[in-house]
């Protein structure tokens, strides 16, 4: 499944282009289809923003020229596939047991002291259900630091302090990244142990927040963008009626979007745009002095178009979808990835105007 670019570069669209990938484990082979749309469609991002699994995306992305991005993120999902016994069809579920007790070789084994004896003080690099050394070892094939850190493509990854729970974004604009940025990114407890960094244990970033918009939305200086926002996890507004649909719906709420903190993102720009507007209506003496001059410079006017892609319910999935790495799951979810995408590049919702005041727009889907 792969095209050549038939659409204009990324450059015809309005301002930087960002794509947003939350974390989700195996869902993210929806992550695989919404770039490949984009790739084809000649929209690379200029900024790659990602937490756990979207972290592990993002960095394929940015860490290769984009003609080999495509591939590589191919090769990662081909390697992630919990296919042990050769059968492209093994059922689901076993398929996940297998994963559960196994692991998947490309990317994490158990371990097994833990397993024994979950209360032994191993520290926080070891404090865990299963290593991720052969993650480490994959990313080392896939990810070119050296492009990584050429600043071609800027790429930040969210992950909390396993000690004090602040949130912290590892930037390439900022500072260097290695491969341990980016598995601290994707270190879920108990799951995963943490990763040190400059002596500090970090978890997974989507314990605090799975999907980091607000890192654009805060970002100084702010530039008008289309934010392509790829969300895993999506509250279908169904009622749970067993204990497998609260255990599935528990995940689905806890780990997609908020939206009080979309609504609070946006309030927070319209704010910044009434802020400009209001110094328009001031006299050349007053908009030159000091204090004005330092309380008009809260104010901005970048427009951000948020395109909203969310990955839909697939057949009869439950609470352990995050772990299916099935041939079959993974080519469903990246054919719903592309399938989607396509549908919005050829709708361009970043072509409509945007408030003046309010300075930010959120495109969804339509149904079908």
């Amino acid at each position: 499944m792969s095209r050549k670019p038939t659409c204009p570069p990324s450059s015809a669209l309005p301002g930087q282009i960002v794509l947003v990938l939350q974390g989700g484990g195996a869902l993210g082979a929806y992550q695989l289809g919404v770039y490949q749309a984009m790739h084809e469609a000649g929209i690379e991002p200029d900024w790659v923003i990602g937490t756990s699994i979207g972290a592990i995306n993002g960095a394929i992305i940015a860490g290769n020229p984009p003609p080999q991005r495509l591939d590589k993120l191919r090769e990662f999902w081909h390697r992630m596939e919990r296919n042990s016994f050769g059968f492209s069809t093994m059922p689901r579920a076993i398929a996940n047991a297998i994963t559960v007790g196994q692991g998947i070789p490309a990317f994490f084994e158990p371990n097994l002291a833990s397993w024994w004896n979950p209360d032994a003080r191993v520290g926080a690099e070891h404090a865990s259900f299963y290593q991720t050394a052969p993650l480490h070892s994959t990313l080392e094939q896939l990810v070119d630091l050296d492009y990584l850190n050429g600043k071609h493509l800027r790429l930040t990854v969210g992950a909390v302090n396993a000690r004090t729970g602040a949130m912290r974004y590892f930037d390439t604009r900022r500072e260097p990244l290695c491969l341990e940025h980016v598995m601290a990114s994707g270190a879920l407890p108990p799951a995963f142990p943490a990763v040190r960094i400059d002596g500090e244990p970090y978890w997974d970033g989507g314990i605090y927040s799975n999907t980091p918009i607000e890192a654009v939305l805060d970002d100084e200086p702010r530039r008008s963008s289309v934010i392509f926002s790829v969300q895993v996890w999506n509250p279908d507004g169904s009622e749970p009626e067993s204990v497998l649909d609260v255990l599935d719906k528990h995940k689905e709420i806890q780990y997609a979007s908020r939206a009080s903190n979309i609504e609070q993102q946006r309030k927070l720009h319209r704010l910044r745009h009434v802020i400009r507007e209001l110094t328009h209506h001031l006299t050349p003496e007053q908009a030159a002095q000091p204090e004005v001059r330092e309380l008009a410079s809260w104010g901005c006017g970048t427009d951000m178009h948020v395109v909203s892609l969310r990955l839909p319910r697939i057949g009869n999935e439950d609470h352990t979808k995050d772990i299916d790495f099935s041939a079959a799951g993974i080519r469903a979810r990246w054919q719903a990835g592309y399938d989607d995408a396509q549908r919005f590049i050829a709708l361009k919702p970043w072509e409509q105007p945007i408030d003046p005041i309010e300075g930010i727009a959120i495109h969804e889907l339509p149904e079908h």
